[in-house]
């Protein structure tokens, strides 16, 4: 089985200009998840660890079950730094999302923590090790490395002011927008009409045009694919099944 197809496939979707959408499993995390994703239409779920508390097991668990039905799940690290991103790929995920990068630097501490060595300094283990026949060097780089998806948030001024550096990283695959961190740090709060966070976004996007690389954005996808976007997440599965049940309770009432 090739374990990351899920991986290239998106790959080549993105680059076909094809929606590829996807959900970010904050509140709640069960493998089950990975079945109604697909069953949904769904191209990728991402295991929050940023703001989730999902526990090892359970990630490597649903990473794993991802690899098995050739579903793409990825994962949020709790944070960028070397070994917190080489544990995060031990789980076995076969992409990472980035939250608040704000220098080509911090790629590459990322990269060093992706790659094993020459390329990097990870020592691999845990569940990704199903990623490979064998443990050879040329099949970790050939067979995993090399399709690995991953998506840099620009959600601080810091980020906002190298951001095509860090879209013209060699890891980056497409550079993410953090709509809400990122309005907050310009002074916006929220008011994605307002000419400050409209400009932001421009220059986000036009890095990764120019890189020929997708910008990733959260939020209302019929909005965000009408822009122009392919690259969407609609949120938390958690917060859309509350909103189908506020709906579908009030239908009920009226």
């Amino acid at each position: 089985m090739d374990t990351m197809e899920p991986a290239k496939t998106i790959k080549a979707k993105l680059a076909r200009g094809e929606l590829v959408a996807g959900v970010l499993a904050t509140s709640h995390l069960w493998p089950g998840l990975v079945e109604v994703a697909i069953d949904a239409g769904l191209d990728y779920i991402i295991i929050d660890l940023e703001h989730g508390a999902h526990g090892d097991n359970l990630v490597a668990e649903v990473c794993t079950l991802g690899r098995t039905l050739q579903f793409a799940v990825f994962v949020r690290p709790a944070r960028n730094d070397f070994r917190t991103v080489s544990k995060t790929m031990d789980l076995g995920p076969c992409g990472l999302l980035l939250a608040t990068v704000e220098s080509e630097e911090a790629m590459d501490v990322v990269r060093d923590a992706i790659y094993l060595p020459p390329r990097g300094r990870r020592r691999p283990g845990g569940a990704g090790n199903r990623w490979v026949q064998n443990f050879h060097y040329a099949s970790w780089k050939q067979q995993v490395e090399e399709h690995v998806i991953v998506v840099p948030q620009i959600e601080t001024l810091q980020g906002l002011e190298h951001v095509s550096r860090i879209a013209a990283h060699e890891i980056t695959t497409g550079i993410g927008l953090g709509p809400y961190d990122l309005s907050m740090s310009l002074g916006t709060d929220m008011d994605w009409d307002h000419p400050d966070f409209v400009s932001a976004v421009k220059k986000i996007e036009q890095a990764g045009q120019d890189v020929g690389k997708p910008v990733w954005r959260i939020g209302d996808v019929a909005r965000l694919s009408h822009s122009g976007s392919n690259f969407v997440c609609i949120g938390d599965p958690t917060a859309l099944m509350a909103t189908k049940l506020r709906e579908t309770v009030e239908a009920i009432k009226g």
